[in-house]
């Protein structure tokens, strides 16, 4: 799987909001090497984790709308003699 990637702007406001949690949840100052190696082992170790499970709820709700989308075309169906 090709390793996720975040552009500066991303990175750093990552990075300030890792470092806003950990100062203020953990009382303990975290660098920005730290923080970024951080990111990078959430990215790497646990961020197909959270992308397979979007791409399930995704597969979940394309089937419900698909299922939608059959019965109201079911809906549409005209009976002989258009009764």
């Amino acid at each position: 799987m090709k390793p996720i990637a975040f552009s500066k702007e991303e990175l750093r406001d990552m990075v300030g909001r890792l470092q806003a949690y950990f100062a203020d949840e953990l009382e303990t100052d975290l660098g920005v090497l730290r923080a970024e190696m951080l990111i990078a082992f959430i990215a790497r170790d646990l961020g197909p984790a959270f992308y397979n499970r979007g791409l399930y709820d995704a597969q979940t709700l394309i089937a419900a709308k698909s299922e939608e989308t059959v019965e109201a075309i079911y809906g549409l169906e005209q009976k002989p003699g258009g009764r």
